[in-house]
């Protein structure tokens, strides 16, 4: 166990990032199929071939998910995804072509690095090429590479976040494991003592002085905090897979997602704001019995224990501190 989603048989990641542009996209990878499910929630989501992962729909099983900065436009991404799965001979057969399921979500950081550059169709092939079932990098790099948190002061007073991973053994060869870039309005929070890891950052008038946290949720019933939101925009977005080796079918597995969901409410606070397009795919290699009950109870767990990573391997960037900054 490498405490990586990729602790879970079938299950490949890889990265590709631009640190000078500060965005970059994570491809998971599971090229024999896996069940699949999701679950979005917040009020600002950027996605594709979302509806064909839920019940009542034809296509049950994805071949790969792609994370990915750039808001709208790192979506493009997901075309190098499909190329690289098509040379491979992956994907749904529709009778005339083998068409690759590749759902996606993508986060806004254009307000930190170079915002005429994002992850494109290239950079999704190359996420790809890169993909292993070796543990995958945290902190700044891929769809984490410009991943801020705390802005409900703006920008000048957020802090840099990242990209997390975790994985729990069940026991009996059965694995839940997650991966996430935390890119929310609000503050990450240790979920065992509600203490704040990164997030919003007070206002300081001593120059070079260490950063000092304040308090999203106290924030936002302050005059202050009413006069931000009211001109806050969507630059926000909590995406992740969770994925397990339990075989689920696809209503299970979507209730997977949804569970899974309460991991950011444990250590994202206020989590699914307007402002976050928060969301969670689940991925189901069906190798394993287990109840969904139990599937979904730690896939929230794990995701909250991702989302801890993706604050504590954080680095500082563009100006911004990050976790390990606020330590003595």
């Amino acid at each position: 166990m490498q405490n990586a989603i990729t602790d879970v048989p079938g299950i490949l990641v890889g990265h590709a990032t631009n640190l000078k542009a500060m965005t970059g996209c994570t491809v998971i990878l599971a090229e024999d199929g896996a069940i699949s499910g999701v679950d979005q929630r917040g009020g600002a989501p950027g996605t594709r071939e979302t509806d064909a992962l839920r019940p009542m729909h034809l296509v049950d099983k994805a071949h790969a998910v792609l994370l990915a900065g750039g808001s709208a436009f790192g979506l493009d991404a997901a075309t190098g995804v499909m190329r690289f799965l098509e040379e491979k001979g992956v994907g749904f057969d529709s009778g005339f072509a083998r068409v690759p399921i590749v759902p996606a979500a993508v986060l806004y950081d254009l307000g930190i690095g170079l915002p005429d550059v994002r992850p494109d169709a290239e950079m999704g092939y190359i996420a790809c090429q890169n993909a292993s079932q070796a543990a995958p990098a945290e902190g700044n790099v891929g769809a984490g590479t410009g991943a801020t948190v705390g802005k409900i002061l703006g920008m000048s007073q957020a802090m840099k976040s990242g990209l997390g991973t975790a994985s729990i053994d069940l026991g009996g060869g059965l694995v839940v494991g997650t991966i996430v870039a935390v890119n929310a309005l609000g503050d990450i929070v240790d979920p065992e003592t509600g203490k704040i890891l990164a997030g919003a950052r007070a206002i300081s008038v001593a120059p070079n002085a260490r950063p000092q946290l304040a308090n999203t949720l106290v924030i936002m019933k302050s005059l202050l905090g009413k006069t931000a939101l009211r001109i806050s925009s969507a630059h926000n977005t909590v995406i992740g897979v969770v994925a397990t080796n339990a075989r689920l079918d696809k209503e299970e597995t979507n209730k997977v997602a949804q569970m899974a969901h309460n991991g950011l409410a444990r250590s994202i606070r206020p989590a699914h704001t307007m402002y976050d397009g928060d969301t969670v795919f689940a991925l189901a290699t069906g190798r394993k019995r287990a109840d969904v009950n139990t599937i979904g109870a730690y896939a929230a767990e794990c995701m909250a224990a991702a989302i801890v990573r993706a604050a504590l391997q954080a680095t500082s960037a563009n100006g911004l501190p990050a976790a390990r900054d606020l330590k003595s």
